[in-house]
């Protein structure tokens, strides 16, 4: 175990790093008062995504944030955003969104033993991201975080670095030559991923793209762990047990 943890490069931090994330983040967007909030805006859970996420971009057309999000299909977004508009303005829906995220993290990441460590690790990598490309990421870094509670904090970033993962496997999957469909048909999940994400078949056969995936996947790790290398290895190492306990704490 010793001689494997000497290895762990930032591209394997990265890459070890990205199902806590996920884990965590998908706790928030989980939560009872987070899809309460959806229904006191009058929203669809759908519409209530779409413009939740990417509300911080501010007043931008549907086409914009269909090109920024990727993997939704564009006519689901389209609709998401339009839905809204029409009750409510998207950056007021995101600016509510993290409202809730720092409730949640007070309530939620409040009581972590390490969370002073996991914000000092966490906080770093975010300020060491380059953001060029990455358009979701850089407009939420540069909303104003409304508590300074240290939950409210370790949630937003940690929100910060999944938005970051999300915009660099974008970026990679295109550089691989695919499509947002091609990569969610030859993912995981196939067509089921497809149809949650709301694309409309036909799809494309999945075997002839999966190899091209997977090399999305490595310079995905690549992209993300640039910002991993401002840890030394010993702080990435810890930075990936502290995700991975936060997340099984959120999973009991």
């Amino acid at each position: 175990m010793e001689e494997q943890n000497r290895r762990v490069t930032p591209e394997q931090a990265a890459a070890n790093a990205k199902t806590g994330l996920a884990t965590i983040v998908g706790a928030f967007a989980e939560s009872p008062q987070t899809l309460r909030r959806a229904r006191l805006l009058g929203l669809s859970g759908w519409a209530y995504h779409v413009s939740a996420r990417a509300g911080a971009l501010g007043e931008v057309r549907p086409e914009t944030v269909a090109a920024a999000i990727g993997f939704i299909a564009p006519e689901a977004v389209i609709d998401g955003w339009e839905a809204t508009a029409k009750t409510s303005a998207p950056m007021e829906v995101a600016t509510w969104h993290l409202h809730e995220l720092c409730k949640w993290g007070i309530e939620q990441l409040g009581g972590f033993p390490r969370l002073g460590r996991l914000l000092e690790l966490t906080g770093r990598v975010v300020d060491a991201v380059e953001h060029a490309g990455l358009p979701l990421f850089a407009a939420w870094r540069a909303m104003p975080v409304p508590d300074q509670a240290p939950g409210a904090r370790a949630a937003v970033i940690l929100h910060l670095l999944h938005e970051h993962r999300l915009g660099v496997h974008l970026v990679a999957v295109r550089a691989s030559g695919l499509t947002p469909l091609q990569a969610i048909i030859a993912g995981p999940e196939g067509e089921t991923g497809a149809v949650a994400f709301g694309w409309q078949p036909p799809y494309p056969p999945a075997g002839p793209i999966v190899r091209r995936l997977l090399w999305a996947d490595s310079v995905g790790d690549a992209l993300a762990g640039q910002a991993y290398g401002t840890l030394d290895m010993a702080e990435r190492i810890e930075l990936v047990g502290l995700l991975e306990s936060l997340s099984q704490r959120l999973a009991r």
